[in-house]
């Protein structure tokens, strides 16, 4: 393709605009894949957290613990739409708290209750189940993860709109900085746009010009940001993988998973790269007809 006669082409300018524009669209699309996998962490919590309760025992005052775990696993399976009643072992529940309390901990030191796993269908009565074991098993209490699955999601609508918010600001700053960057290059073809003008040129053909000039630069730069991205993200998924487990690792994958980026953060990495071409091409031809009114004001 050869170069358009109005917008100069192979400029220092472009070339400082083409890697701002990557560095913007590299910036966005890590906003917006942080964005999907908290979002995809919230629906999944909200999943398990809709399927399941647990019931804490605490540990008998004569030692025979066993035994309240077991009835209450009875009055369990005994409460309609419940599916199905599975103690946790002292080895299991010994992992849970590994991540806060380390692997050598002495379980014995801490009145540490026991946990019963309880699986319900929809529109099981918890109230029943927490009204009979209060009444039949003293020492167990229900926990429905209301409270959890309340902080967690207020958790994660914080930093999905905080990842919007920086989203927002990303865009907004590149289109900044394409419409200084087009009222620079119609400086420096100031006189070819008057020769058009003379010869009876329109307004909407050179901002055109500019539109299409802008949008492929636009393509380019957002499509090397991208590309950096999704190597990115790559690079995180593979060092997710092998990378040795630590408290504060089990901490962020029990919160996050494991960090890795799923289709829906690369299907949105790419609609970023389109979305800020657009942006760029669209301001760009907006400053150009914005500019030429004011110039055709001016001389008249």
């Amino acid at each position: 393709m050869q170069p358009n006669p109005i917008v100069p082409p192979r400029t220092v300018a472009r070339r400082a605009l083409l890697a701002l524009v990557a560095i913007m669209s590299f910036l966005a699309c890590l906003s917006v894949a942080a964005v999907s996998i908290v979002s995809e962490r919230a629906y999944d919590w909200r999943n398990q957290i809709a399927e399941e309760v647990t019931i804490q025992v605490k540990p008998a005052s004569d030692g025979d613990t066993d035994a309240l775990v077991a009835r209450a696993v009875d009055v369990a399976l005994q409460v309609p739409g419940i599916r199905s009643a599975v103690p946790i072992s002292e080895a299991d529940a010994a992992k849970l708290l590994e991540p806060w309390l380390g692997r050598d901990f002495d379980r014995s030191e801490l009145p540490v209750p026991r946990l019963i796993a309880v699986r319900i269908a929809p529109g099981a009565d918890i109230a029943a189940l927490s009204r009979r074991l209060h009444e039949e098993v003293p020492n167990a209490s229900l926990d429905d993860h209301s409270l959890w699955m309340k902080r967690l999601s207020s958790m994660a609508n914080v930093m999905m709109m905080l990842g919007l918010a920086i989203l927002l600001l990303v865009m907004v700053a590149t289109a900044l900085c394409v419409v200084f960057a087009t009222r620079g290059a119609m400086a420096g073809s100031r006189d070819v746009i008057e020769v058009l003008h003379f010869i009876g040129a329109e307004d909407s053909y050179v901002a055109r010009e500019y539109q299409r000039h802008f949008l492929v630069l636009g393509l380019k730069g957002a499509g090397i940001g991208g590309a950096l991205a999704a190597g990115s993200f790559l690079a995180t998924g593979l060092v997710a993988r092998f990378q040795g487990s630590t408290p504060e690792e089990a901490q962020l994958r029990t919160l996050f998973g494991s960090l890795i980026v799923g289709p829906p953060g690369y299907l949105g990495a790419l609609a970023t790269v389109l979305v800020t071409a657009g942006i760029i091409a669209v301001t760009a031809r907006w400053t150009v007809t914005r500019t030429l009114k004011e110039l055709e004001h001016s001389s008249g």
